[in-house]
Parts: C-alpha cells; structure tokens; sequence
C-alpha cells in the first residue's frame, strides 16, 4: 500500500460534524487523518462577516444551491436548498444561532433504541464542544473550540420584540440552552470578536500545522470502496484527475443530510431497486438509505415600520451601508456584527402537548422573495415575525438523479402531509399577530403587509401558508440512527452490515430536534469522534 497515500482515518465532508471528527481525532498525534471537502477553503471574506451570510445564500462558489422537486402541496414550488460547499460547510454560511434542541428530544430518540443518545448522555459533547461567553454551569461549557456568544449590537426594535412577546403572555427565558427551552428569549450565536465563528474556525483553526491530519478541498468524494463488507477507502475527484485513499481502521462520511446518502448510494448501499435503475452494484440492500428526510417548516408576518431601524432599511440605502461598513471595520459593531436575528420564543401550539412545536423567529427585516437567484428585501422598512412548525408529519426522500457522483441528488419533502401541519402554523400566525399588537410594538408598525389583514380566515390563510411557506432549511433523518429494519446506522454510528464505516452528520437523527440543527450537528461530531477514539484503544 502506497504510505503516502494511506491513512487511518477518512472522513468525506468537513462540514459542522465533519470538521469536529476531523480536528478531533487528530489532536493526540496517534491517528494519520486525511478531510475531504468538495469545495474550497473558507477565504471568501464575506463568510467572516456575520451579516455577510445573505451573500453566501446563492454564491455557487461556496453553495451547492440545489433544489427540490416540486412539492404538491406547496402548489407545485420548488424549496431552495443552500448547503456549503467550502470548508466549514453549512456552518459557514448559515444564520449563525446556536441551538440545541429540547432536552426532550435527545430523550425520545434513546426511547426509540439509541443508547447514549439521551440528553443526559450528550449534554457533555455540547458542553466539551463550547465556549461560552456566559462562563461553564451545569449546562455550558467554556474552552471547547465553539465561540458562543450574546449579540454586541441590536437595533432598539429587538428589545420591543422581546418585550411585546412578554406582554402577548409568552414567559422570558433568559437561556434555551438551559434548563427549560420554553418562552421568549434572546439567541446565542456563534460569532466571535464580531467574526463568524464556523465549525472550521473551530476544529480545523487549531490543527494548523498537525503533520498528522490533511484537509484535501477540491476533493469531492464520488465512491467509498467496500471490499468483503469492509470499508477499506474512498475515491474522490479532484481537478487533477480521480485519486484513491485508503483507510486502514475506518471511513466516517459527513456530507450531510443529502451528500451522505447520496455518496453511500453511490457505492451501492441503498434501496436496491434504485440503485439498480441506475446501473449501480448494489452492495447491500438498505431501503433507509436516503428515506425520512425530516424539516422544519414556516411561514412569516411582515410589517411596514416607522422607524429607519431595521436591515431593510441598510439594504436599500447606500449611506447606511457605507455607514456599517465604517462601524464594522473600526469598531466591529454595528449590523455588520450582527445577523439580524435576535429575539425568538418557543412555543406550544396546543397548551395540552408536553413541548414547544413552534418557534417564533423575529427579524429585524421582511424580505419580498427568497429563492436560487437570492433574498430580495421589501424596499421600505420593514420586519418579520416568523413561526416555524418545529414537528411537522410529513417525510420526504433523497434519491439519485444520476449516477454522475457529480450530479445534484432528487430532493423530496413532502410539506404540509397532514392537519396538524396546518394547524400548527395557524396558531402560529395567530401568535405573531397577538405579538404584533402589543404595545411594545406600537411605535414601530404602521401596517401588516403580509399576508395582509385581509388574509384572516382558515382558508384563506391555508392557501397562503400554500404560497409563501418554505423550508427552514434544517433538514434531518436521511440515514437515521436506530434498530429499525430501515435505521442506516446503529448508536455507534456504525452503518449496519458494513465494517469499518460510520456516517456523522444531521442526517443519523432519528427525528429532528426543536431547533436550529448546526449545534446538534457538531455534537454529534464531538460524540463520533470519541466513540472512535474509543474503539481504537
């Protein structure tokens, strides 16, 4: 075996869990690691500025931008998908808050058969994981390579929301990574010193210079190879041409909730029938592969403001951009250091359920459209308040489109599936509407402008949620953890009937968390890479 191109360890994707198995398992010195990551390194400027994410939500250079299929009960609309592509992965271009879920969550999916997944279990991953400006308690963490820190800048209409949320009867909650997720409260996030703070900034910041671990970028894994039920290494495209790696202990596949599925596919772990309509060797007949594609879902309640105060009103005004510009550059403050999102409640739709289903994001901006070709804000000032359905029935699929590793997977949702969908983000328009009306919120709105005042019955606002609702862009579930006769991997993350190969991404979750997913991406990173550590003792 050519040494130099051997290793111990493969890991394809350095995305948020990626980079966390990566940075990990090479900290001793003991393990030779090579990272591939399809796209290139994080030099783009704008992925370190925080409010700089919107130029990243349609840059192909750093987003893989694909689509789904068209959805039948979203009156046939495709639902964007912006995923990194570049060093960091999503977490280099996402909105930056950091959320981990409800407790619960953790706890249902050890109901289901996943030991040492309850909270308890992974409570201290996300604590190994953080560094938290608030200081370590029983539920933070301080000196792990995560910068989590509080907003330095937020316009006067973030306090209004958070206080006409209060008075709408919604309780304070000064932490939803604490003890209780429940009520309103002001997010986290992972930004340092006014820098983004992406899972490469993190894992691959410290390992500059470990002659033990090679990050590969322009390195797109299109196969791992599999010899006697073993995975002995990957191939991957690079711009000179197809290279093999091998691995003598394990390959850990981190693509992410759609590359995952679509690279064990690609190298004949999946639905046979599927696989075969492709042309592919099928390897082992796994009908998961690819199955319970798991999202969040909203919709939004924009407003006219009266005030200059809101990020509509920096989009559309070229002093004010020059204005921030200046702010950031000498001060790190101002909207630039911030991501404009700063308030959000957790909520129950239904007072008899035991946990929050929806999340009501308040936004310091409305935007008109938010698609491929970008997000385009209202141009006048404006704001948003958005719920989204955290628990949502409907299950969807990743599949092949092509046996082009190459080629963009299919993508199927299946939104809206049943009543509870609806009924939930009903309540939750209703919700923000209440918000809306305090008298917090008074001095900052001058009208409702979407969906419209007008738009107040059932049916109507069903066949708005039909029009305007999108994807929350959390997607889960694709090879799902569990003892199922369809789960992908087992708690171990070992993927069932093939040695010697894990997959460590958002796509493991059994079901999807209530919350933003990108914390819970990283501890599973942080939990993979010990129990692999583990086993090679």
């Amino acid at each position: 075996m050519n040494q130099a191109n051997s290793y111990d360890f493969i890991v394809t994707g350095a995305g948020s869990a990626g980079c966390a198995v990566a940075g990990r398992l090479s900290e001793d010195g003991r393990f030779r690691v090579l990272l591939l990551e399809a796209g290139p390194r994080d030099s783009y400027p704008w992925i370190h500025i925080p409010l700089g994410y919107h130029k990243t939500f349609n840059n192909p250079k750093v987003n893989w931008m694909f689509d789904s299929e068209p959805e039948a009960e979203l009156n046939g609309r495709v639902m964007y998908q912006p995923r990194g592509k570049v060093l960091g992965g999503t977490s280099s271009i996402n909105g930056m808050v950091y959320m981990r879920g409800n407790a619960a969550d953790y706890d249902e999916w050890r109901q289901r058969g996943c030991e040492g997944w309850d909270y308890e279990s992974v409570l201290p991953y996300f604590r190994r994981a953080e560094d938290n400006v608030r200081g370590s308690n029983d539920f933070h963490g301080t000196g792990g390579p995560l910068k989590v820190s509080d907003h330095r800048w937020q316009p006067s209409l973030a306090k209004a929301m958070h206080d006409a949320a209060v008075e709408a009867g919604i309780p304070a909650n000064p932490d939803f990574n604490g003890a209780n997720q429940e009520g309103v409260g002001y997010y986290q996030t992972t930004i340092n010193n006014a820098r983004r703070w992406s899972s490469a900034r993190a894992y691959l910041g410290p390992a500059k210079g470990r002659k033990n671990l090679t990050v590969a970028t322009g390195a797109h894994a299109t196969r791992v190879l599999i010899e006697n039920g073993r995975a002995v290494g990957v191939e991957y495209r690079t711009p000179a041409g197809l290279m093999t790696a091998r691995a003598a202990r394990e390959v850990i596949v981190s693509g992410g909730v759609y590359g995952s599925p679509q690279l064990l596919m690609l190298s004949g772990l999946g639905p046979a029938e599927h696989l075969r309509q492709h042309g592919i060797a099928v390897i082992k007949d796994m009908p998961g592969v690819g199955s319970h594609l798991h999202d969040h879902f909203n919709t939004y309640v924009a407003y006219r403001c009266t005030q200059p105060v809101t990020m509509n009103d920096l989009a559309n005004s070229l002093p004010r951009r020059a204005m921030a510009a200046v702010q950031y550059a000498f001060g790190r403050t101002g909207p630039l250091a911030s991501m404009g999102l700063f308030v959000g409640a957790f909520v129950r739709s239904d007072k008899r359920l035991e946990r929050p289903d929806l999340q009501i994001n308040m936004f310091a901006w409305a935007i008109k459209d938010r698609s491929r070709h970008g997000v385009i804000p209202q141009p006048f000032s404006a704001f948003g308040l958005s719920p989204v359905h955290l628990r949502p029935d409907g299950r969807g699929t990743v599949r092949l489109k092509s046996p082009d590793p190459m080629a963009a997977p299919e993508i199927r949702f299946n939104f809206l599936k049943s009543s509870y969908d609806f009924q939930a983000l009903l309540e939750g328009m209703r919700l923000c509407r209440e918000i809306a009306r305090q008298p917090a919120l008074k001095p900052f709105i001058v009208e409702e402008i979407l969906p419209g005042p007008q738009v107040s019955s059932e049916a109507d606002l069903k066949q708005d949620i039909r029009a305007r609702g999108v994807s929350n862009l959390h997607p889960v579930g694709t090879c799902r953890m569990g003892r199922e006769m369809d789960a992908v991997v087992d708690p171990q993350l070992k993927v069932h009937g093939i040695d010697a190969l894990r997959v460590a991404d958002a796509s493991i979750m059994p079901s999807i968390v209530a919350g933003n997913t990108n914390a819970p991406s990283i501890m599973i990173g942080e939990k993979c890479a010990e129990m692999v550590r583990q086993a090679a003792l």
